[in-house]
């Protein structure tokens, strides 16, 4: 079924290896998403002893929808000396991630908040409200309108502010002895635990994964009270962080002596087809009160295409046994060879084929631990005439930026949310994903080790310098050390993973010297930590004579490689204004590879277009110029783009004409929540090629003529419902993969026109509009490649619903999204209808949320009701957990059609 692939892979590798030996489980990884309480605000007469840290005040004068490249400033220190803070108790949380032991955070004594209530045992908690995690507090909305509330830039929604999670577990007296540990995968923001009314710990920064030892807390076969503060400042933030514990959380068992967290890194210095070398580093840490004598060995599983790994080992390594002195980590390598391996690599042309290493640490020859390392083997090289080099093959970055968000389901992690944003990505030819601006959901790097996407993996949006009043500048000099050493650790193993990012447009590229000794200092962290692949941050400022670039490994250019505002509107301007910049960082830099880390920053609104068409290949925004301020929207003929970006077209003729670039990452994918520019009264994003409730927007099919150049495919736009314009000109415009195409209109052809040098659409800009039908027949070669219709519609009439997947897991997490489009009585889509779509499900089902991609709809998202947008809107249906059967889920609104579809909900293998 199609849901079995993408759950057990990430489910059974843990009960077979467990089985590969017969033994029962020396290390626990327990889900804790269950059972939780939650709450916004502080207890009263509670908060400000409370907070981690002084923050500087706001003064109210923060404009958020500033131009996105404005520069970083410098910071607002305030001094919290002899301030009541939790900052000393937390920063020790941090200290497995500072390598100077001398520079390790001493916790003072005490438990500052124990006397809050909402951490003490015996508080009542029954009237808070029940929730499983993952958790976004802020996605139900309502969305704030206008100046006041949070604004266009952190995406309307109410993510600022205080929250508490509480959750009574228990841990069986058998346990006692062992070590127990919280993982979060990420809680925004300035976490603070507390068990048992006594403080364990915290982390500050939102995304990223941390855990903390609660041992020393935990009452053994009792019930124990976790509570957990969350402060999610206001003004933090240029796009939507979301609010809550809005990743998984886990319960992790140990025996005292183990392997460290993230204490395994796998890499493959010597591939080819018939051999490859494969070597592992393992640290284990002894938490016992006597030193321990270790024994580790690995042995080496492939992981089938459901991820369930062979029984038999393909080989093993063998480690010199070691002491472990009381408190203290030691360090073993090893290295095997590994016949015939199964290579990863990414599709089309390669696969990304998995290998599971199964590691068994034995005290004096017993059994303690066993560690589970997913990984693949792959040579990676970059060369600054070829690019990136995956197993000998030349891999052109055909990449997008991704943020956090999953649309209408917000920040809170979803495994199928995000496979099916990369499945659509992967229709469109995209193989590779830059993080956007921070580190990723654990689960997501596995679903692109999996899928075999290339991942550019980023740590920061700023360092020192300010973005935003309260951003993470605040933390980074005492925190940006640990963030940036657990971000690299955690996921040094993903065989996607080829470069890491320290950073982006931070403010110290204009900082001369300062700021390239940051950059340098980050890099060397980096390399502390996995010398195997490329580090860089990405620039949108500094230039080649500077020294920022010099401090990295790769030249990451957002946006000034193609140049910025060349508009002869901007002379004069203080903004950046910036020629193409590629032949400037090859002649300084010729042995290092550069590559496009963000590119075009286009912006259109699904199924909207403006009229006149502008003659240009890559123009602005303006009122009359592809946007329409009144309505908050932009042309989707394609042609615009922020102020500082450009077309793809624009982008895809310096590409060409600098063929030493290694590949582009397109601002962005998918559109998110957040930032949206051109038109801040709205919710989200204009720039993605996919809007945001998953619907292809017209820029789609651009890039996959471009990026799938063997696939058959045409597409014409616009729409060719337009009433209101009988006998004025209205261009057509043709997307395709071949390099030729006639376009005709109710059988009478408009001409046959050849792609030209630099060439990216078709365009016939005079065509005189009737009803009827367009059609456009795409040649290659001279033979006919594909073709593309657009017919006027009639009035609506009728809704068809479409699931995208019509078999579900009844878990309570997987997810069926269901497309409804408006048409008239034949069937074609009514591309301007905007009725009000109403959903109702019977059945062991729920409606999770709706959508349609407009970004000024400010309908809280869990309505059942949604206004079509472009004559599509969007319903997210789930099963209530342990629930199966048939779910019927219903589509109506008035004057037309309804229409049902049916989801199945079956046991999860």
């Amino acid at each position: 079924m199609t849901f079995r692939r993408t759950l057990v892979s990430f489910v059974v590798p843990l009960a077979l290896a467990l089985s590969l030996s017969g033994a029962s489980a020396p290390r626990e990884k327990i889900p804790f998403n269950e059972g939780w309480r939650f709450t916004k605000g502080d207890p009263a007469g509670y908060g400000g002893e409370l907070r981690y840290d002084i923050r500087p005040n706001l003064d109210g004068t923060f404009d958020d929808s500033r131009d996105a490249d404005t520069a970083a400033e410098e910071a607002v220190r305030v001094d919290s000396a002899g301030r009541s803070v939790l900052k000393p108790w937390i920063l020790p949380s941090a200290n497995a991630f500072i390598g100077d032991p001398a520079a390790r955070h001493v916790r003072p004594a005490g438990h500052p908040g124990s006397d809050a209530p909402y951490v003490q045992n015996d508080f009542d908690d029954g009237d808070w409200q029940a929730v499983t995690l993952p958790h976004d507090w802020a996605i139900a909305g309502p969305f704030f309108e206008g100046e006041d509330g949070v604004r266009g830039g952190m995406g309307r929604l109410p993510s600022p502010g205080i929250g508490w999670y509480r959750k009574s577990f228990a841990v069986p007296a058998a346990d006692r002895g062992k070590s127990v540990f919280l993982q979060v995968d990420g809680a925004m923001a300035y976490a603070t635990v507390w068990l048992n009314g006594k403080l364990v710990g915290g982390w500050p920064f939102g995304y990223a994964t941390w855990r903390l030892d609660l041992t020393p807390y935990l009452e053994f076969g009792e019930n124990n009270q976790l509570a957990i503060r969350l402060d999610n400042p206001p003004e933090s933030s240029r796009w939507y962080p979301g609010g809550g514990i809005y990743r998984n959380v886990w319960l992790i068992k140990t025996a005292p002596v183990r392997i460290a967290q993230w204490g395994t890194f796998v890499h493959t210095p010597e591939v080819s087809t018939t051999e490859a070398t494969v070597r592992m580093d393992v640290t284990i840490e002894n938490a016992d009160a006597t030193a321990a004598s270790v024994q580790v060995e690995t042995s080496l599983h492939v992981l089938d295409a459901d991820g369930i790994p062979s029984a038999d080992p393909v080989a093993r390594i063998q480690f010199v046994d070691t002491i472990v002195p009381v408190g203290s980590q030691s360090l073993v390598r090893g290295e095997t060879r590994v016949a015939y391996p199964r290579l990863w690599g990414p599709p089309p042309y390669q696969k990304p084929h998995l290998y599971l290493a199964v590691t068994e640490v034995r005290r004096d020859g017993a059994l303690v631990d066993r560690y589970e390392t997913t990984f693949g083997i792959r040579h990676l090289r970059f060369d600054s005439e070829w690019g990136v080099i995956v197993n000998g093959y030349k891999i052109r970055i055909q990449g997008v930026n991704q943020h956090h968000d999953l649309g209408a389901l917000g920040a809170a992690f979803n495994l199928r949310a995000a496979e099916r944003q990369l499945e659509l990505l992967r229709e469109m030819g995209v193989n590779s994903i830059r993080m956007a601006h921070n580190p990723p959901a654990p689960e997501l790097l596995a679903l692109c080790d999996r899928m075999g996407f290339l991942v550019y993996d980023e740590s920061f949006d700023v360092w020192e310098r300010k973005k935003t009043p309260l951003d993470f500048h605040l933390i980074f000099p005492e925190w940006g050390e640990a963030d940036m050493r657990a971000l690299v650790r955690r996921d040094r193993n993903h065989p996607s993973v080829i470069m890491w990012s320290t950073g982006n447009e931070v403010g110290e590229q204009y900082t001369e010297e300062a700021g390239a000794e940051i950059a340098a200092r980050l890099r060397a962290i980096v390399l502390e930590e996995d010398p195997t692949r490329p580090t860089s941050a990405s620039m949108n400022w500094a230039k080649p004579w500077m020294p920022f670039p010099r401090s990295h490994d790769l030249i990451s250019l957002n946006y000034q490689g193609e140049g910025i505002r060349q508009d002869p509107m901007f002379e004069g301007t203080d903004r950046i204004r910036t020629p193409p910049m590629y032949p400037g960082f090859r002649d300084a830099f010729p042995d290092k590879v550069i590559v496009s880390s963000e590119t075009a920053s286009a912006a259109s609104s699904r199924g909207v277009y403006l009229f006149p068409v502008t003659e240009k290949h890559s123009d602005i925004i303006r009122d009359g110029r592809g946007g329409d301020s009144k309505i908050a929207h932009v042309s989707s003929y394609e042609l615009h783009a922020v102020d500082f970006g450009s077309s793809a077209d624009h982008v895809f003729a310096q590409l060409d004409k600098h063929p030493f670039v290694a590949g582009e990452y397109v601002w962005t994918g998918w559109d998110y929540l957040g930032e949206p520019t051109p038109y801040y009264s709205a919710r989200s994003s204009y720039n993605g090629i996919i809007d945001l409730a998953g619907f292809k927007k017209d820029r789609f099919f651009l890039y996959q003529a471009r990026w799938r150049p063997d696939f058959p495919m045409a597409h014409v736009l616009p729409h060719w419902t337009w009433p209101e314009r009988v006998g004025e000109t209205t261009p057509v415009h043709v997307f395709t993969s071949g390099d030729e195409a006639e376009l005709f209109l109710n059988g009478r052809s408009l001409g046959r026109k050849k792609k030209g040098d630099y060439q990216y659409r078709l365009r016939w800009d005079e065509v005189v509009y009737e009803p009827g039908t367009l059609e456009v027949i795409a040649y290659r070669y001279g033979r006919e490649w594909a073709r593309a219709t657009q017919r006027t519609a009639g009035d609506a009439a009728a809704l068809e619903a479409t699931p995208d997947r019509a078999v579900i897991a009844g878990d309570g997490l997987d997810l069926s999204f269901v497309t409804v489009r408006v048409t008239d009585a034949v069937g074609v889509t009514a591309p301007r209808a905007s009725h009000e779509v109403r959903f109702t499900i019977e059945g062991p089902g729920e409606i999770v949320a709706t959508d349609n991609g407009d970004p000024t709809d400010f309908e809280p998202f869990p309505s059942p009701k949604r206004k079509a947008f472009s004559g599509l809107c969007l319903a997210i249906v789930r099963a209530k957990p342990g629930h199966f059967g048939e779910i019927r889920i219903t589509a109506s609104a008035d004057g037309l059609q309804a229409a049902t579809t049916t989801v199945t909900a079956v046991a999860a293998p």
